[in-house]
């Protein structure tokens, strides 16, 4: 098989989900981030939205758009953005001189440790992104940005997850823990 035929692809896509679905979806996300923005203006101010970063739209995506994924798992959803987050910290503190190569070895490295630590959670690439491209703000935060915002909007994230997605009567989260 030559690569233009790999191009082809293998199957056909997947068929639409029900309106029921898309609402579903639709709370799940709303509520999640939602909330975070929320916490965020009570407890920073007005101006400063840490709680809000980023790479949390995209796990909001899994979390409530794909919730049987295995990269929506809380594991992976938890795991994935704390590991990223410690290793864009890293990143960033060692090679700050040369914000291309931090940034390069942050999302790289993350994802080698997510596949190595059973997390792999895509969103996990964009928070280590953010802990070397965030601005000040977050590099000040050092090792701490993995707690709060990372861990603590993961795991609001992740109990939106299993209140939403249990309401339905056709949907079920998680598909596993560990």
């Amino acid at each position: 098989m030559g690569f233009l035929d790999k191009l082809k692809g293998t199957t056909k896509s997947p068929p639409r989900v029900s309106t029921v679905e898309i609402l579903w979806s639709w709370i799940g996300a709303f509520l999640a981030i939602g909330l975070l923005g929320w916490l965020s203006t009570a407890g920073l101010g007005q101006t400063e939205r840490l709680m809000l970063i980023g790479s949390f739209g995209a796990s909001a995506v899994l979390l409530y758009g794909a919730p049987k994924s295995p990269l929506a798992q809380p594991r992976n959803v938890i795991g994935g953005h704390v590991l990223s987050a410690l290793i864009g910290v890293a990143s960033y503190k060692l090679l700050r001189g040369e914000p291309w190569l931090a940034s390069a070895m942050a999302v790289s490295t993350a994802i080698a440790i997510m596949h190595l630590t059973r997390t792999l959670h895509p969103p996990g690439g964009a928070t280590a992104l953010i802990a070397v491209i965030g601005g000040e703000r977050i590099h000040h935060m050092g090792f701490w940005y993995a707690l709060a915002p990372v861990a603590t909007g993961a795991c609001i994230m992740v109990m939106v997850a299993l209140l939403v997605n249990n309401l339905s009567a056709q949907r079920r989260y998680p598909e596993f823990w560990l």
